[in-house]
């Protein structure tokens, strides 16, 4: 049997409202949040967390209805809520990569989600601006903790490419500022 175009669509679900992903994100969202993926996959190896990247739903409320989200990048560490292509816990840490299609979503809507679920540690990173924006909840509201934007120009004054950013949560997973947006060229 063949599968209709729609069959194979990415959907999220939020307030009750389905929202088209597709068609997919520019190869820059894909290469910023497998550079991302990569250096905490390596440093989860003797864990009991797991990290996904664009292929498990968040269920942020499942007590409540059937709403989800697909973030671009996703640490979870209680297992017992992974079921199937989704999991129901609180993940420990979320990327959301911008596109022009859902920079005011991730920017908005999806933050306040991961903001009422707990999520302790939201980046949203930018492909266009090479930025990258931390957010710790702090009181149960996310607060912005660091706001890099990245300079390559080791002639410049706010250079800043070698930068080390780590999880707060998981202090050994580090990454340089440039190693985020490797390879976009």
């Amino acid at each position: 049997m063949a599968l209709l175009k729609d069959d194979c669509r990415k959907q999220e679900k939020m307030n009750g409202q389905i929202y088209d992903m597709s068609p997919s994100p520019g190869y820059k969202h894909g290469i910023i949040n497998g550079n991302i993926y990569a250096a905490i996959k390596n440093r989860l190896k003797d864990s009991l967390c797991l990290v996904f990247m664009e292929n498990l739903d968040f269920k942020y409320h499942p007590e409540e209805n059937d709403d989800y989200v697909i973030p671009d990048v996703m640490i979870v560490c209680d297992r017992k809520y992974l079921k199937g292509g989704s999991y129901s816990g609180v993940p420990k840490f979320i990327v959301e990569t911008l596109s022009q299609s859902t920079a005011l979503r991730d920017r908005k809507d999806k933050m306040a989600v991961y903001e009422k679920a707990g999520v302790e540690e939201y980046w949203i990173v930018s492909p266009q601006g090479k930025s990258v924006e931390i957010y710790y909840l702090t009181e149960g509201k996310y607060e912005l903790m660091y706001n890099y934007l990245l300079q390559e120009d080791e002639e410049d004054e706010e250079y800043n490419s070698k930068t080390v950013l780590s999880l707060r949560e998981f202090p050994h997973i580090t990454m340089k500022l440039e190693e985020i947006f490797e390879g976009m060229e």
